[in-house]
């Protein structure tokens, strides 16, 4: 008799110890399956904006090579060489144009706030803290807050300040030509020359810190991509 209740308390005891240890399996499966879902969500989320970044930077590269276009134009101008200017009130404002990085950083938000560990990755998680974190800041930076690299307040003024006698405007007000020869002393020559030099090497450093950028950019895309197969 003692033999078969104690065969059936263990039978129940197993049966409870089972049913304990298979909800608890199944609990870390669930919260397993729910956090590698979250991961992907914020991976696919991150790597779309990426995406994005990408097209903006795009946008601000091609406008600082159209600024150096502009810059020898008007290198050429003070050298009194002949000059297109069909656009000459463009290649003006291009000039000392600012571009300011719009950078999408609502997955790498979603990342901080969910806990950067969600990425099991090491690897992947210091390569998405190091973009975020240290190279989109060099190009923000660079592109808005660093008062030297500022083009349209260092330099517009005291190069129309000297240039402006020659500009010829339409009954709207547009510029529509520069006048030729321009006739300016050795010292206004070399004053704006100076500011051209300075114009020119700051987009120069600016697309060269936009190129870098983009090949962590284009690293960690793909890098995304390998982690979302597995």
């Amino acid at each position: 008799m003692k033999k078969i209740r104690f065969r059936k308390y263990t039978l129940e005891f197993l049966s409870i110890f089972i049913a304990v240890v298979s909800a608890f399996a199944l609990n870390n499966w669930n919260d397993n399956r729910r956090d590698n879902l979250s991961e992907e969500k914020i991976l696919k989320e991150i790597n779309n904006g990426i995406e994005l970044d990408f097209r903006d930077f795009r946008g601000n590269i091609h406008g600082h090579k159209m600024s150096l276009k502009a810059n020898q134009l008007f290198r050429d101008l003070l050298d009194n060489k002949k000059i297109d200017q069909d656009s000459i009130d463009n290649a003006y404002i291009i000039l000392f144009r600012d571009y300011t990085p719009i950078i999408n950083r609502s997955g790498y938000e979603s990342l901080k706030a969910s806990g950067l560990e969600k990425i099991k990755n090491d690897s992947l998680r210091f390569e998405i803290i190091s973009l975020y974190d240290f190279y989109y800041t060099i190009i923000y930076k660079l592109e808005v807050e660093i008062p030297e690299m500022k083009s349209y307040t260092n330099y517009f003024k005291p190069i129309n300040d000297i240039l402006h006698p020659y500009m010829i405007f339409n009954k709207n007000g547009r510029l529509i030509e520069m006048k030729q020869p321009v006739e300016i002393s050795e010292s206004q020559k070399k004053e704006v020359f100076s500011y051209l030099w300075r114009l020119e090497t700051n987009r120069k450093y600016k697309l060269a810190r936009y190129k870098l950028i983009e090949e962590k950019m284009k690293i960690l895309k793909q890098h995304i991509k390998q982690e979302l197969k597995q």
